[in-house]
């Protein structure tokens, strides 16, 4: 059996279910598959038609799809609310392990694309900390590190002191599903940390050793809630305008990096995307940034 023919069979017994089980109006059977066969579509485009196939990444990808083609919010709410049904179907039959759509959110003003700081908002934000302190510099180094290299909360903070090699230029973490990558580091990022391995660690640790390389006092990781505060006073601190949160200097990494021209590739593996289509939603920040500094710096814009 084909791959196309295999989500058109996925989809006839979701009908079915709709009308037998569900007892669906059929103006509301109709809406749901007009809905499904538009992204089954999509699927073909991507080569992407088994159930199996998709992905939270290619749902997001398939809205901002949906937006480019000129859908408002609503529809695309309604877009998202077919999937939903149709992949909880899959997932209750057994016929995929999990729920793809389930986490995706669409906000009533439409899909939230990643909010992107400018360079001088990173800089603002490292240049925060009061490196004066040993805490101070350890999240210097956290920030340099987090935007140098893309990490992940959790891959930043569960850090192993064997996972950083400042000499050859590179950081090793275990990602979701505990799939191992490895991650350049920068030079600006390799200054920072032996700044705070050399100061800094010492002072926190005492006495105290840690497999860790990022440590608080206690002489235990920093726990993912800590960060997220810290992450925020200092956003405050710069006086930046924008709410900032560790995503913002990851989603940043992967836009900056676009926006001069790195391989969408390079950039899947540097992030640890098990799809490109969640990477590919990057270029879409990137793509809004340079039209709206078009439309803001040019004389005709």
């Amino acid at each position: 059996m084909d791959r196309a023919s295999d989500y058109l069979r996925h989809l006839d017994q979701y009908q079915t279910f709709l009308v037998m089980e569900k007892g669906l109006s059929k103006k509301t059977i109709e809406a749901y598959s007009t809905d499904l066969m538009r992204f089954g579509l999509f699927l073909e485009k991507k080569k992407a038609t088994r159930a199996s196939d998709i992905d939270t990444g290619l749902i997001l990808a398939y809205l901002i799809h949906l937006r480019d083609q000129g859908l408002g919010a609503r529809s695309r709410a309604r877009h998202l609310v077919s999937l939903r049904g149709f992949f909880k179907f899959l997932t209750n039959e057994k016929i995929i392990e999990k729920n793809p759509a389930q986490q995706v959110d669409l906000p009533k003003t439409g899909l939230h694309l990643p909010d992107v700081l400018t360079v001088a908002d990173i800089e603002a934000l490292i240049d925060a900390p009061d490196r004066d302190k040993p805490e101070g510099l350890r999240d210097a180094a956290m920030l340099e590190l987090l935007y140098g290299a893309g990490l992940r909360v959790s891959e930043l903070i569960r850090l192993a002191m064997t996972g950083i090699n400042l000499e050859a230029g590179f950081v090793r973490v275990f990602g979701k599903g505990s799939k191992e990558r490895v991650v350049p580091v920068g030079r600006l990022a390799q200054s920072a940390i032996r700044d705070y391995f050399d100061r800094s660690r010492p002072l926190l640790l005492k006495s105290r050793s840690s497999v860790y390389l990022f440590v608080t006092r206690r002489g235990s990781a920093m726990t993912r809630q800590s960060f997220w505060n810290l992450v925020g006073r200092y956003g405050r601190l710069a006086k930046l305008k924008k709410k900032i949160t560790p995503h913002s200097l990851r989603h940043s990494f992967a836009t900056h990096l676009l926006e001069g021209g790195a391989d969408l590739r390079a950039v899947q593996m540097m992030l640890g995307h098990a799809d490109i289509s969640t990477t590919q939603i990057y270029t879409h920040v990137a793509h809004r940034q340079l039209l709206e500094a078009h439309k803001k710096f040019h004389p005709r814009g």
